[in-house]
């Protein structure tokens, strides 16, 4: 895998076996960030979180183009260690957290600006994350989310959806009361 933009572009990266992950497609990624760009301008110094890094590949883009603050969350040991390597390349380190993201959730204690949502295909937990997202009372993220199957979501405004073949990246904003 290739990092698509910023000032890392071009540099490689190592993929997880494809069977434990299923790392971003480049012009999925490349979308997400032209799309996080008309959403909210200039990414430098902004904040990001990744829920479910598997590579890392989101984090390094998003700290490629600009991004400040990137925080990753990986439920597989050998996984966060291929994303580990992965940030160690480009002498980073990453603010990784390894466990169960739905647990990670719930000890979040500060807002992002932009939030990415990524699990397993099929595993039926989009609901359930933010749900607990919800709970967070973030202030004003943008919550982006890669999936197949429709969605449920409250308590979020969907403002933006791009279709990448079979998959879908949904862009939602919390609801500020």
């Amino acid at each position: 895998m290739i990092i698509t933009g910023g000032k890392y572009k071009g540099r490689k990266i190592t993929a997880p076996d494809e069977k434990i992950t299923r790392p971003t497609l480049s012009k999925v990624r490349q979308g997400v960030f032209n799309t996080l760009y008309s959403l909210i301008g200039d990414f430098e110094g902004k904040s990001f979180l990744d829920l479910f890094g598997g590579s890392g590949i989101m984090g390094l883009e998003a700290l490629s183009r600009g991004f400040g603050d990137i925080t990753v969350f990986e439920k597989n040991p050998k996984v966060a260690q291929i994303l580990k390597k992965n940030y160690e390349m480009l002498s980073l380190k990453p603010n990784l957290k390894v466990g169960d993201s739905l647990k990670l959730i719930e000890k979040i204690d500060k807002n992002f600006d932009v939030i990415y949502i990524d699990p397993p295909y099929y595993s039926g937990i989009y609901e359930e994350v933010f749900s607990q997202l919800q709970k967070l009372n973030l202030e004003s993220s943008i919550v982006v989310v890669e999936h197949s199957e429709p969605l449920n979501i409250e308590h979020f405004t969907l403002i933006k959806e791009k279709n990448y073949g079979g998959k879908k990246v949904s862009f939602y904003q919390t609801l500020i009361e």
